[in-house]
């Protein structure tokens, strides 16, 4: 494989561009018309332009991605993350133009990407279920009967669901049948399939997920874990390798779980075996998601594998060059997500322009990104700007590597996720390591950057009186005065 396509953007494509280039492959960027100027399309050897702003007129057409590979002679295709990555279709696409998917097949894509046939796949090797239906519900009364019989609080989710989307939680039986037409009405809009399942309802959940690799020689190796339980409206913010909880014993058997689950569907490439653990740190098979994971780079550093050039040495046909046994965890890495959001405001996403743009340096830092100063941020994509990594020798250096990147970072113009990155750093729920996917509802409310600021502040204007030999301070003119620079400097947060 000489030249392979990105059918990506952003700080992904560039992400995968630079593993090609370090092994002698050129790439080739696609873009729409609001990334015709961005960083991936200037670094790639070609760029192919493949339509309008919004991704149904771009990104997610696989036509224009396959002729963009025609166009320029690439043999394979990265899809990155999001987008067209788990779409067994077009999996099917690329593998009859005679093309190569960096990815598993489009049978594995299939299976996992439905909860319930994966659920299925997962228990041909006895991999430990939320106690629930194994199965579509469709009639109200059985499923209710069902409910009661697993036990309130359940869960309703739909079957081809992700993100919270098609979701509910139910507390007692009087209110099932409303609940489920929500879900199924919400599953409908959301995949285009009513299909919802019932599980039991965990507490105090852990998020936790293990990365795989498996070849086409059949070898298949897990690279341990990530601890994703930071979570907004079900979606991830914060992830750590490793967990901060698990032993070595359930970390072997979580590995083997998660090697199972993979082999159970013949998988090829990169994969990640999802799993919630409750409070007594009993574990649960949730999902596979089939492709390369936003917070893959934690697992990067913990291993030092590359994930991107084992995807494509994959993809190539090569076997994995290490065993599981050669592999071990080396420190501990954190991952903070950068969204273009508001948390003070429900983590509402927001728009602009990059008018300062300044990435932090050192030791230990690591920033995947694909802005740059005086780019603005497009209302048609993910707001993510970049994700913010750290390494340590242990858990305690990763969060105060953490804590100095994020005040390293110079962001203005726009309102991002940084201020509530280290609000979550600095908390004892989580340098202690008793937190789980409650964390944002338990701990965080709008205000709580601000609040945290008029702390601050206070702190600061008793040390300055004591500096001054006791001489009185005006701590509300302070406090006042460090609140208006809050304000006014908070989009660099």
């Amino acid at each position: 494989m000489n030249k392979i396509l990105v059918a990506n953007r952003g700080e992904i494509a560039l992400r995968v561009m630079r593993s090609a280039r370090e092994m002698g492959i050129k790439t080739v960027a696609v873009y729409s018309d609001a990334d015709r100027n961005a960083l991936h399309v200037r670094y790639a050897d070609e760029a192919v332009h493949i339509g309008g702003a919004p991704s149904s007129q771009s990104y997610l057409v696989s036509e224009k991605i396959i002729d963009a590979c025609r166009k320029t002679g690439a043999e394979g295709i990265h899809p990155g993350y999001g987008f067209l990555s788990e779409n067994a279709s077009f999996a099917r696409q690329v593998r009859d133009a005679g093309l190569v998917l960096i990815g598993p097949s489009p049978e594995a894509m299939e299976i996992m990407g439905n909860k319930l046939s994966a659920k299925a796949a997962a228990l041909k090797y006895d991999i430990p279920m939320v106690p629930g239906t194994e199965e579509a519900i469709t009639d109200v009364n059985e499923a209710k009967q069902r409910a009661v019989e697993v036990g309130f609080p359940i869960l309703i989710k739909a079957a081809a669901g992700g993100g919270g989307k098609g979701m509910r939680i139910v507390e007692s039986a009087a209110d099932f049948e409303e609940q489920m037409q929500l879900a199924v009405s919400e599953a409908l809009s959301a995949f285009g399939d009513g299909s919802v399942f019932i599980e039991r309802y965990v507490s105090s959940p852990r998020h936790i997920e293990i990365q795989v690799l498996g070849d086409t020689h059949g070898n298949i190796v897990h690279l341990f874990e990530r601890d994703c339980s930071v979570q907004r409206r079900h979606q991830k913010v914060i992830e750590e390798a490793p967990s901060s909880v698990l032993t070595p014993e359930i970390r072997e058997k979580m590995g083997k779980c998660a090697v199972d689950v993979a082999r159970s569907v013949n998988y090829t490439g990169a994969g990640t075996v999802e799993f919630i653990m409750d409070e007594k740190l009993n574990f649960y098979f949730l999902e596979m998601n089939t492709r390369l994971q936003v917070e893959h780079p934690v697992t990067e550093l913990i291993s030092g594998v590359d994930l991107v050039k084992e995807q494509i040495k994959i993809a190539r046909g090569e076997a994995i060059s290490f065993k599981q046994e050669d592999l071990k965890i080396s420190g501990h890495a954190i991952e903070l997500r950068v969204y273009a959001e508001d948390p003070d405001n429900n983590f509402l996403p927001d728009i602009g322009t990059l008018q300062t743009y300044i990435t932090p340096k050192g030791p230990g830092v690591r920033v995947d990104d694909g802005f740059e100063q005086g780019m603005e941020i497009p209302i048609y994509y993910d707001p993510m700007i970049a994700k913010l990594v750290t390494y340590g020798k242990d858990r305690t250096e990763a969060i105060e590597r953490m804590i100095r990147a994020i005040d390293e970072y110079r962001i203005t113009g726009i309102t991002t996720t940084l201020g509530f990155g280290k609000f979550v750093m600095q908390h004892e729920a989580f340098t202690s390591g008793n937190f789980d996917t409650h964390f944002v509802k338990k701990y965080f409310s709008p205000g709580s950057l601000a609040n945290q600021t008029n702390n601050e502040a206070l702190v600061a204007a008793i040390v300055m009186e004591k500096l001054l030999g006791g001489e009185r301070v005006n701590v509300t003119e302070t406090i006042n005065k460090e609140q208006s620079a809050w304000v006014r400097n908070r989009r660099a947060c």
